[in-house]
């Protein structure tokens, strides 16, 4: 569904250097977004692109939809060229962008849907019908006819989901879908994302600084710094070599102080101590023990380690030939 060969973007900056000239006569330098990158992604994958900000994301997302072109290399999605065909490439792919809504805010969905669908040159039976299976597909019959600016967070992302796929897109982009939700919200968003490919089949090119995203919705794992991609791997693979690590924040119903844990200490803040253990070689259960003769527990929770620190240890190894 997608292919990429030795994908590369350059960017002019001018620069301006103090004074008139400077400011007549600005400096130009070239920088590389996207360095010398090759993938393919097949159909119905669930794709995890991630990395820190300023790593190439963006861009490379913005050469797979058409909307900027490569300074060279080969890209081809769902059979076409982005930078030739964009109009054919639009009927072929839906996005969405964090919380950069697509439906109309003083509007029901169901009446962004009838006019997505007339952009689309989707006839008003078929529509009807797509409409139709979607909402049911998705459980929203109870608030397609409530205006948009109306429903909660969570019921607004689901509607958005809803309005992408009334073409049938044969890829989604999705970028940073869960940014800002709230647990339960995010949730139901990953769940409706694997719904979408297990119903439809449809292949899903996600980014996230979430790893929870990465880690329950993805198949595979693509990591890109500084342009370039340092790690491309089945996400079962890295899960057992990276995603056992957890953050466990423990809270007790006190403060307490002057205690020595056996543990690898994040921080340790009144009442709340945040310890980093593999949680595939120790049990919660076990943990929970430990901790509970320093005080009362009131709530302990595993965290998935930030994502920069992940790639950070990826990046060490990969620099350091391992």
């Amino acid at each position: 569904m997608i292919e990429i060969d030795n994908l590369n973007k350059t960017f002019v900056k001018q620069i301006r250097k103090k004074g008139f000239k400077g400011f007549l006569f600005p400096e130009k330098k070239e920088f590389t977004a996207v360095n010398n990158i090759s993938f393919n992604v097949k159909k119905g994958e669930i794709i995890g692109f991630v990395g820190p900000n300023g790593a190439g994301k963006s861009t490379t997302i913005k050469m797979l939809t058409g909307i900027i072109h490569p300074t060279s290399g080969k890209v081809t999605v769902a059979g076409l060229d982005p930078s030739k065909d964009r109009k054919k490439l639009a009927y072929k792919i839906g996005c969405m962008f964090g919380q950069k809504s697509g439906l109309w805010m003083h509007l029901p969905a169901i009446d962004t849907y009838m006019l997505l669908g007339a952009m689309y040159d989707i006839e008003k039976e078929e529509l009807e019908k797509r409409i139709d299976k979607l909402v049911k597909e998705f459980g929203i019959e109870e608030i397609v006819k409530i205006p948009v600016r109306k429903l909660s967070l969570g019921q607004r992302m689901i509607c958005e989901i809803v309005a992408i796929m009334l073409h049938n897109p044969e890829i989604l982009f999705l970028d940073e879908p869960t940014i800002g939700l709230d647990i339960m919200v995010k949730e139901k968003v990953r769940k409706a994302i694997l719904d979408v490919n297990e119903k439809f089949g449809t292949t899903i090119f996600l980014t996230s600084h979430d790893l929870g995203d990465i880690e329950k919705v993805c198949d595979r794992i693509i990591i890109i710094d500084g342009g370039r991609i340092i790690k491309d791997e089945n996400i079962e693979e890295l899960k057992h070599e990276y995603l056992s690590e957890k953050f466990v924040e423990i809270i007790y119903d006190e403060n307490i102080e002057n205690v020595e844990f056996d543990y690898s200490i994040v921080s340790k803040e009144e009442n709340k101590v945040i310890i980093k253990v593999d949680v595939s070689k120790i049990k919660m259960s076990e943990i929970l023990e430990k901790f509970m003769k320093y005080g009362n527990i009131i709530d302990i929770e595993a965290l998935p380690l930030p994502l920069e620190e992940v790639i950070y240890d990826i990046y060490t190894r990969v620099e350091g030939g391992e």
